[in-house]
């Protein structure tokens, strides 16, 4: 019987076979996963779990299983139970929208775009960005999928976008989700 939920983060250099050994430490711990993020950061790699596991489960002891059976990765894991109300599908009741820049690297571009999405409430469900630094505006990527709330005045928050990536040097693309979907659609 699976009583608790936590949320696992397992991070290291990159190579194969770290997802399998994580993976089979886990169903050894008893747990069932239920969602999973994972990506390589240039050569690091970075997974989150969100698991199901046995009532008597601790953070603790999942670590501590994960470490003990997985030492050829040098992997860094945390845990932390989680209450069964804070998991499950995101509901944010906003508006998905994805939110592109492109511009000169430099410090502060990340910081300078989340400040205005903090301003507006909008939740980042979602950032990649590359930075390969120069002046060439191809070479540093930022793209956001966020939450705009109902309640938020669309046409002001695009305006102080538009203007904070003006002071950035950035060019911004601004776009309902389902819209930036069907106009990068791969087939």
């Amino acid at each position: 019987m699976l009583g608790k939920k936590f949320v696992i983060s397992v991070l290291g250099e990159d190579r194969p076979g770290i997802i399998a050994a994580v993976t089979r430490v886990l169903h050894e711990q008893g747990c069932n996963i239920e969602e999973v993020s994972q990506t390589i950061l240039q050569n690091q790699f970075s997974c989150f779990f969100i698991v199901a596991g046995p009532p008597e489960g601790t953070p603790a002891g999942l670590v501590g299983a994960l470490k003990d059976k997985t030492p050829e990765f040098g992997l860094l894991f945390q845990a932390r139970e989680v209450g069964a109300g804070t998991v499950g599908p995101r509901e944010c009741g906003g508006e998905p929208f994805v939110v592109t820049t492109r511009g000169p690297d430099r410090k502060g571009l990340v910081a300078g775009i989340t400040c205005v999405f903090a301003e507006y409430r909008v939740n980042v469900a979602q950032l990649r960005a590359v930075f390969r630094g120069g002046d060439d505006p191809g070479d540093n990527i930022m793209i956001y999928e966020v939450d705009v709330p109902v309640d938020a005045d669309q046409k002001e928050l695009r305006k102080a976008l538009s203007l904070r990536a003006r002071e950035l040097d950035l060019e911004i693309s601004i776009q309902h989700k389902n819209i930036f979907e069907a106009m990068n659609r791969v087939i």
